[in-house]
């Protein structure tokens, strides 16, 4: 994903139109909206403004992760990581037992 369409995204999904923005982030409308076409390239310095303005990771805003926070995926827990090592542990025959008890498990909560 490029860059333009990653922050025209986070704009969206703020609600924000580009002129609500600009004024937020006190700049001309014009250049926003050449970032976000892809006219021209997003300065550093912006992309780091942006960057803290969406409290995302600047590798989330150059299209380098899918996660906002970074490159790294997010933390598991030490339950989930016990839940895991504990499946990779099972058969075949018994980790599919386990995806049925799961979704049982699941379709009972609701």
């Amino acid at each position: 994903m490029q860059h333009y369409q990653r922050i025209r995204d986070l704009r969206e999904d703020c609600d924000l139109t580009q002129q609500q923005l600009c004024e937020e982030l006190k700049m001309h409308k014009t250049t926003y909206t050449n970032y976000e076409q892809g006219k021209h390239s997003v300065p550093l310095d912006f992309a780091v403004t942006l960057a803290d303005y969406y409290k995302v990771s600047l590798d989330y805003i150059a299209g380098r992760t899918n996660f906002k926070q970074g490159i790294s995926k997010p933390t598991l827990t030490d339950e989930e990581i016990l839940l895991i090592k504990n499946f990779r542990r099972l058969t075949d025959r018994n980790k599919g037992k386990q995806e049925l008890f799961i979704q049982q498990l699941l379709d009972s909560q609701q």
